[in-house]
């Protein structure tokens, strides 16, 4: 089959042929790609900034947001059959350990992380286990929701946690309308009363953000402190959800909370630095989110098959996959990256 392989961090991948992936345990399930997200942590991992984290030997197969079709089961697997459209929870957990059993499967002790330190679905077919699987209901299509396997699982949990502090007559701020904003934003407005000011430097990005359900938008362009505290009376706000975390706007995200608000750090590549002071005497919380738990997509999907949470994407045939490599890194991406074998 072909699979995007990474050989040689920062270099490009390729397209390898290789051997599909075979059932080596009753609880294993072979899914036949329909569509595979590509996101900026792939990009962070051809750079090498996953290296020590995953561990992982190279060469191996990207892809950590998949979707498609069973193709294949083990001897154990009862509740999926071959043909059953399915979107693959990121991580393949064990199932027995203390974080699987209290429901995070995030943080499980024995997993895999296919596209991270295992073979992803930028390929044909994917391994993957039974505790994976979510089945697609109300005619949803792998192509047109394989994105939010993660970039929507990891903003659906992080406005779930969010959301308890966001009660009606609160704002929050999205940092970030791309890939995983454009997403949270749709959340907030379906599972909040939370008036939703969107930050990016993209005015195109804002635009859209406004379609989504954001209430105000501000141009991040050095004034988006002050923007936001003129849209909040001067208090700032309950949340600040900081989907880029680098370039700056992990030091102007705390910056917008009021007394007592929460940081969500969900981007990457920045370091917060807050003076121990200010965190005590105004109590600010940093909080911090990896992905989510099989109990977050299966919610993430119900939004999705009632038409409250939509993925803007763009779609590339498997073998163009450098296109949308050089697409993504050039910001030419409104939304998600989506390969298609």
């Amino acid at each position: 089959m072909r699979s995007v392989r990474l050989h040689s961090y920062n270099q490009s991948p390729s397209i390898d042929l290789v051997p599909e992936p075979e059932i080596s345990h009753p609880f294993d399930v072979l899914v036949r790609i329909g569509g595979a997200g590509l996101c900026r942590t792939d990009i962070h991992i051809v750079e090498g900034q996953w290296r020590e984290k995953s561990g992982v030997a190279l060469p191996y197969t990207l892809g950590h947001e998949n979707a498609g079709w069973v193709a294949a089961v083990g001897s154990a697997v009862e509740h999926f059959s071959v043909g059953d459209p399915v979107i693959v929870h990121p991580l393949a957990t064990c199932g027995f350990c203390l974080a699987c059993r209290a429901g995070n499967d995030m943080h499980c002790m024995s997993s895999a992380f296919p596209g991270i330190d295992s073979d992803g679905g930028f390929a044909e077919v994917l391994r993957t286990n039974a505790r994976a699987l979510v089945k697609l209901e109300g005619g949803l299509s792998p192509a047109d929701v394989a994105a939010l396997a993660d970039a929507g699982l990891t903003a659906y949990h992080a406005v779930r946690k969010a959301s308890p502090l966001l009660p009606p007559g609160s704002s929050a701020v999205v940092i970030g309308a791309g890939g995983l904003g454009h997403i949270a934003i749709q959340v907030l407005a379906a599972v909040t009363e939370a008036e939703i000011i969107v930050v990016d430097r993209s005015e195109a990005a804002l635009d859209m953000a406004s379609s989504f359900g954001a209430h105000y938008q501000v141009l991040a362009d050095g004034s988006e402190v002050a923007s936001v505290m003129d849209l909040t009376g001067g208090k700032g706000v309950q949340v600040v959800l900081d989907f880029v975390a680098e370039g700056g706007a992990e030091r102007r995200g705390p910056a917008m909370l009021q007394r007592a608000g929460s940081y969500f750090v969900v981007g990457y590549g920045g370091t917060v630095e807050l003076a121990t002071i200010d965190i005590i005497s105004s109590e600010l919380n940093v909080v911090g989110n990896l992905v989510g738990s099989y109990t977050d997509l299966v919610e993430l999907m119900a939004l999705a098959a009632r038409g409250s949470v939509k993925l803007h994407t763009a779609k590339y045939p498997l073998d163009a996959f450098a296109q949308a490599f050089e697409d993504l890194q050039a910001g030419r991406v409104r939304g998600r990256a989506i390969l298609v074998p």
